[in-house]
Order: structure tokens, then sequence, then C-alpha cells
């Protein structure tokens, strides 16, 4: 009964104290000035609000994804606010499309300071061992491998810069599975690792790498998942701490700034979950 009470306080003090936070949130502009950032799968949801956080605070941002109108609208949008924007097309699970994204970020100062790893399929494919090896490699490339395809091509460039910052992004489903999204927990789970390796590999590079794991946030993909939300419920604690709001891509967006900015710079191999509670408790 106690602990049910101090769980009940916690999640009466966590919704006006988001709410506030929202409405008078921290612009770090300049932080992150002079640098260069490429962020995949950022014209819509969670990705594209990194994109204009990261350009709020200074950066030069290059935005991607796999269609050209909403790489073009996505850009229009940011430099309409004065924001350092440019974009191209990037299927990550294509070699030449993400040798494409590389060039694309050498052409404003020659280097890039921070990947932000977005980009993801997500098919509702149910049973996990219903699944065909087709919807396995699919998945498994575009969530898994491509990231650290796309990071052994931007290496070299980050390395010339003396430091940088890299964010994988995962998803509280690597905690929490929920049965109809099959493989695609499975693939979130293995950024957590993923994380953590190149934690290790990039140390003594200068080069810090740190996953980003969101919880029900309010996007396209979300709205598909009705039962996510329900799962999540259904657990006791995530019950009593899940806050009356839905997250909101800007919630993933602020954490992103940091972790590539100097004040995280005694950070790395470090899996974030934003959810408005914690997996782990």
């Amino acid at each position: 009964m106690l602990r049910a009470s101090l769980f009940k306080g916690l999640c009466c003090s966590l919704a006006p104290l988001s709410a506030k936070m929202s409405d008078k949130r921290l612009i770090w502009s300049g932080a992150l000035a002079e640098k260069v950032a490429v962020i995949t799968g950022s014209t819509k949801g969670i990705g594209f609000a990194i994109a204009r956080r990261l350009a709020q605070d200074g950066a030069h941002v290059v935005i991607s994804s796999r269609k050209q109108q909403n790489v073009n609208q996505a850009v229009a949008t940011l430099q309409r606010e004065g924001l350092s924007v440019t974009g191209t097309v990037c299927h990550v699970g294509k070699a030449e499309d993400r040798e494409q994204l590389v060039s694309k970020a050498l052409e404003h100062s020659g280097g890039v300071d921070f990947l932000v790893c977005n980009a993801a399929v997500n098919p509702l494919v149910g049973s996990i061992l219903g699944t065909s090896e087709q919807v396995w490699d699919k998945i498994l490339d575009v969530n898994v491998k491509s990231p650290a395809l796309l990071l052994s091509q931007m290496l070299p460039h980050m390395e010339k810069r003396g430091k940088g910052a890299v964010i994988l992004v995962s998803s509280v489903s690597a905690y929490l599975p929920v049965v109809e999204l099959g493989v695609y927990n499975v693939s979130k789970t293995a950024l957590l690792s993923l994380t953590r390796v190149l934690a290790m590999e990039l140390a003594p590079k200068g080069i810090r790498v740190n996953s980003l794991v969101p919880g029900i946030i309010e996007t396209d993909f979300s709205k598909v998942v009705s039962t996510w939300k329900q799962s999540l419920r259904s657990l006791t604690l995530c019950s009593v701490l899940l806050p009356s709001r839905v997250g909101q891509p800007e919630d993933c967006a602020g954490l992103a700034s940091f972790l590539c900015s100097p004040d995280a710079s005694y950070i790395t191999g470090e899996n974030i979950v934003v959810a408005g509670f914690s997996p782990r408790l």
C-alpha cells in the first residue's frame, strides 16, 4: 500500500512538471554552433523534431528520408524558420543512398559531428514464428545493419573533427515487447546492444554513442499500433507511473540535443528511456 501511494504521488508530480517544461522549454541557441548533424528518417515525427531542435541549437542539419517530396517539404519548413538545413533522399538499406547522404553532409564544411539514426521499418507482422525470412531480412537490414554500415561510412569524416556523437533511436518495445510487432521488437533490442558495443569501440576516437528509447510518442506509427498503449497499461507499475498525456516528438528532441552537446561529454554507452515511466522499475 505504501509503495503504491508513493508511485501515485510520483505520477501526480510528473504530469504538471512535463507540461510546465514543455511550455517553457530551454533553448540552447548556439550550443551546437558550427557543427554538422546527419539525421536519418527525419522528415516526420521524432526525426523531424530532433532535426528542428539541433538546428535551433546552431547545428547545420542534413535531413533525409526515402521520398523526395517529404525531404523537400521538411527542408522548406525548417528553412522558413531561418534554420540551416539541407536534405537528400536516402533509403538507409541501400549502399549508394548512404554514400549520397555522406556526400551531402560533407558539402557544408567537409566533416560530420553528429549522426542520429532514426530510420526504421515497422510493419505489423504478427507472430514472430510466422514471419517469413524475407521480412526478417528487411527489418534487420534496415533497423540494425544500416545504422552500423552508415556509421562506418561516416566515421572517417567524424574522426577528422576530433570528437563526435552518435544516437541510435530504439524503442521501449525493446524492454516491453508488443507481440503484434514481432521482429520489430527484436531489432530494437539489438540496437541496445549495438549502442554499447559501438560506445566501447569508438571511445578511443572521442566519439560517444548513446541510444534514445522512446515510449508511446504521438507519431504516425503509434496511431497504427493501438494495442501498444493497452499493453503498457496492463502492467501494474506502468499503469501507476505513466502520465495522463501521450509523449510528443519534442520530448525526445531535447534529450537528443543534450546528448550531442558538450554537457554530455562524459556520457556514452547509455540507453535512455523517454516514456513517462521506467520499464526497469
